[in-house]
Order: C-alpha cells, then sequence, then structure tokens
C-alpha cells in the first residue's frame, strides 16, 4: 500500500488486493461497514453498522446502537467494477457539512492487475473547497486515515 499527498488539496492511498476487479468492486461497496472503523464516529453513541448505498444519488450513514443516523457522504458516481465516488460532507471542525459548496470528493477506482488482482486506488480531492482549516484534512492521507480504511479492506478481501 502506498499513500502520498498529490497535491495541496488532495491526498491519495492505494493498495493491490488478491482478488478480481469485479469482486473488489462488489467488496468494497456491499461490505463498506467493514471497510470504515467504528471509532471513526460523528454520532453520540456507538455505530452498530455502516451503510453505502449502491447507487449514485444514494447516501453513505452510519447506524447507532440507538437506531440513530449519521449521513455523512452522497454517492455522486457508481460506476460497477470501475469508480465509486463520495462526497465528503464533514467539516474541518468533524461536524456534518450541509453546504455541497464546501464538501470534497472521495473518488476510488478499481483497475484490474491481472486476473486474480486490483488496484484500489483512492483519491480524496478539493480538500480546500471546507473553507477554514482545511489543511487539517490533509492527514486523512496517513495512519488512521485512508490508509486505515483500505488496510481494513485488504482484511475484508482476505476473508472472502
Amino acid at each position: 500500500m502506498s499513500s502520498t499527498s498529490r497535491a495541496a488539496t488532495s491526498v491519495q492511498a492505494d493498495i493491490v488486493v488478491d482478488v478480481p476487479q469485479e469482486h473488489a468492486f462488489r467488496l468494497f461497496t456491499e461490505r463498506f461497514d467493514e471497510v470504515k472503523p467504528r471509532e471513526h464516529n460523528l454520532l453520540a453513541v456507538p455505530i452498530e453498522r455502516t451503510v453505502l448505498e449502491p447507487r449514485a444519488g444514494g447516501t453513505v450513514y452510519d447506524v447507532g446502537t440507538d437506531g440513530s443516523r449519521c449521513t455523512w457522504a452522497r454517492v455522486l458516481a457508481y460506476e460497477p467494477s470501475e469508480r465509486l465516488v463520495l462526497s465528503w460532507d464533514i467539516s474541518p471542525r468533524w461536524q456534518l457539512e450541509s453546504d455541497p459548496g464546501h464538501t470534497s470528493d472521495v473518488e476510488i477506482r478499481f483497475t484490474s492487475d491481472g486476473a486474480e488482482r486490483t488496484r484500489v486506488a483512492l483519491e480524496h480531492r478539493h480538500l480546500d473547497r471546507h473553507g477554514e482549516g482545511w489543511e487539517s484534512f490533509t492527514s486523512l492521507g496517513a495512519g488512521s486515515g485512508w490508509p486505515l480504511y483500505l488496510d481494513r479492506f485488504r482484511t475484508a478481501t482476505q476473508r472472502g
């Protein structure tokens, strides 16, 4: 896995997993609950599950143990086996952002790297749209940010 800063206003990370491209895309989108860490939580209670609605126009939301719901992303593009684009509707203060003009995009591309391998490249771009404090989001390119999500995804692919 690698993680680099592509430009001052974006971060990217990538990983190669040992599953075919179609399977990788399906696992990522259908089992996103296994990819997103529970400790990444804007709810007042622990997260019971995370849901990614598999269609353009869908949302990504966490469901709390008390049934509460926190919608923190929108599905901007859903192109099975190749590409998923989500909005990042979280402000630099780690609160929900309701103004789409102050959100960034997370694009995940799935590319075949042989019959049984897939390169998954993630780019979180337009961080500057968030306004004041956006620079703090560059930390998402390291440690417990997007590399953690991709590492958890690799683990999910190994479980089948």
